[in-house]
């Protein structure tokens, strides 16, 4: 996906005392003008919701084609293994922006991970919703992009020293203490950069307990790599699920992350909080499972080992 194909931080820091909501209810769909929040606007990974005004045009030199332009679905074959032949970890990253769309994928009855941004409006209030209802929890670490575009509150750049990077990323884990794991959010410069990623990974290594999972933000990360080397355990992203903010094609997407996980065992898919996005996984949950797909968390099919 392309880096510069990004959401946009509109929301502050939470205040205090912010109180969960016990039912979830529908996501908004008109946002607050820019101009009228005290945040700067910064990239993250997703295209803009649908309900979101886009603050930039996507570099692609053509527009992208309607839904009625999709192909015909991709029917998923009749399951012919056993409900653990095929394993499905489904990431949301981006959370603790968009609350109640974040709350109706917890509220779907699947195992499923949020990756909660640092220091952003509802970052310790969703992360705490996730972990009670069982979901899995990790810190989405805002990683400096090729495009120069500001990932967020709590960024690890190719500037920072050995010290300030280790810094960061600590600064950052306590912001989401909950969290089992990590990975990057956008990330496409840092994260193909060996010195910092030797840097990120060895603070997770020194607390022993928690993995990485690459995003693969871009072809050239080594992120997995010096995981693996350093001993963390760790897996990569196979299918980005929402780079439109379209019902059919993230249904789609959903079909190809499921014939991954058919073929090789299991696969990784990566979506947001888009309300597209959660149609799109309610919908398909069903159909799935009479697959043989079973959901997992993150936290599951992450491995030292070299699956190579």
């Amino acid at each position: 996906m392309s880096a510069a194909a990004g959401w946009w931080l509109l929301r502050p820091a939470p205040p205090a005392n912010v109180a969960p909501i016990a039912a979830v209810t529908p996501a908004p769909t008109i946002a607050p003008s820019p101009a009228t929040l005290s945040s700067p606007a910064v990239a993250l990974l997703s295209s803009t919701p649908a309900a979101l005004p886009s603050p930039t045009t996507l570099p692609s030199a053509t527009a992208p084609p309607s839904e009625s332009a999709l192909p015909s679905p991709t029917p998923l074959p009749s399951s012919t293994l056993a409900p653990t032949g095929a394993k499905l970890a489904l990431i949301v990253d981006d959370c603790g922006q968009w609350i109640d769309t974040e709350r109706g994928f917890i509220a779907l009855g699947v195992p499923l991970t949020l990756s909660v941004l640092p220091d952003v409006h509802y970052t310790s209030v969703i992360a705490r919703e996730a972990s009670d209802a069982g979901m899995g929890v990790m810190l989405h670490l805002p990683m400096e992009p090729i495009s120069h575009m500001n990932p967020g509150p709590g960024k690890v750049t190719t500037e920072m020293t050995d010290p300030q990077i280790i810094a960061q990323v600590q600064a950052d884990l306590a912001q989401v203490p909950l969290a089992r794991g990590v990975n990057n959010h956008e990330g496409s410069k840092a994260s193909a950069d060996e010195r910092v990623m030797n840097d990120v990974i060895g603070v997770l290594a020194k607390h022993g307990d928690l993995f990485f999972i690459d995003s693969r933000t871009s072809s050239a990360s080594v992120g997995e790599q010096i995981a693996r080397a350093q001993g963390v355990p760790t897996a990569a992203r196979d299918v980005f699920l929402d780079s439109r903010a379209d019902v059919a094609y993230t249904e789609e997407q959903l079909r190809k992350a499921a014939a991954l996980a058919r073929r090789n065992g299991e696969a990784i898919a990566i979506g947001h909080p888009k309300p597209t996005t959660l149609a799109a996984v309610r919908a398909m949950i069903p159909q799935l499972q009479a697959a043989g797909i079973q959901f997992v968390l993150a936290q599951d099919l992450v491995t030292t080992a070299d699956p190579h």
